[in-house]
C-alpha cells in the first residue's frame, strides 16, 4: 500500500468533510431524536456518504459527462440545499427538525449528502481514484483512506450523543442556532466557489 497516497487522500477528505465541524450541525438536525435514533442517523449518514463517494469514484466522470453537469453546478446546487436547511435552523420554522418531513430522512439529506459527501469531497475523491489508476498498491491506499475517514466521521457523529447529554435541551437549542449560522456560511462558500468557477471559465 502506498502510504503517501493514503495520507494525502485521507487528510484531503478529512479536511473537506470536517467531522468535528459537522457535529453541531448534526446535533441541530437531530435534536428531537432519541439517542437510539441519533445513533442510527450517524450510521445512515456515513453509509450514504460512502455510497455516494464510491459511486462517483467509480463512475463520476461518466455520470457528469453524460448529464452535462459541471462541478460548479454541483457546488451551487449543493450550497442552495444547505442554505435552505440553515434558514430552517435559524428561524425555527420547522416544527421538529429532528423528524423527517414526509418521507425525507435528514440523515440521508442533507447530512449524508451534501454535508458529508458534498461537491468538494466528491471531486477530491474522484481525483484520488484517477491518480491511483489501475495499480493495486495505489488503489489499496485510496480504499483504505476512504474507509478510515468514514470511520472517523461516524465516530464524531456517533459520540455526539454524549455531547447532547452534557448540553441538555437548552444547550442543544443554542447550538442549533449556532450551527444554523455555520451551515449558512458553508452553503454560501459553496455557492461562491461555484460562481467563481463559472466566471473563470468565461
Amino acid at each position: 500500500m502506498d502510504l503517501t497516497l493514503f495520507a494525502s487522500t485521507f487528510f484531503t477528505l478529512f479536511v473537506i468533510m470536517d467531522p468535528a465541524g459537522n457535529v453541531p450541525i448534526f446535533l441541530g438536525l437531530t435534536s428531537k431524536m432519541t439517542p437510539k435514533e441519533r445513533a442510527r442517523a450517524a450510521w445512515q449518514a456515513n453509509a450514504v456518504s460512502a455510497s455516494v463517494l464510491a459511486t462517483f469514484g467509480l463512475f463520476g466522470t461518466y455520470i457528469l459527462g453524460f448529464l452535462h453537469i459541471s462541478v460548479q453546478a454541483m457546488q451551487i446546487s449543493g450550497g442552495l440545499l444547505l442554505l435552505l436547511v440553515a434558514l430552517q435552523l435559524l428561524t425555527g420554522e420547522e416544527s421538529d427538525p429532528g423528524k423527517p418531513a414526509g418521507k425525507t430522512n435528514v440523515a440521508l439529506v442533507p447530512i449524508g449528502t451534501p454535508l458529508i459527501a458534498g461537491p468538494g469531497t466528491i471531486v477530491a475523491f474522484m481525483l484520488s481514484v484517477g491518480e491511483a489508476g489501475s495499480e493495486f498498491s495505489l488503489i489499496t491506499a485510496v480504499i483504505a483512506a476512504f474507509i478510515a475517514v468514514h470511520i472517523v466521521s461516524w465516530s464524531a457523529l456517533r459520540f455526539s450523543v454524549v455531547i447532547h447529554r452534557f448540553l441538555g435541551e437548552g444547550g442543544t437549542t443554542l447550538l442549533t442556532k449556532l450551527s444554523g449560522m455555520l451551515l449558512a456560511a458553508i452553503a454560501t462558500q459553496l455557492m461562491v466557489n461555484g460562481i467563481l468557477g463559472v466566471i473563470e471559465q468565461i
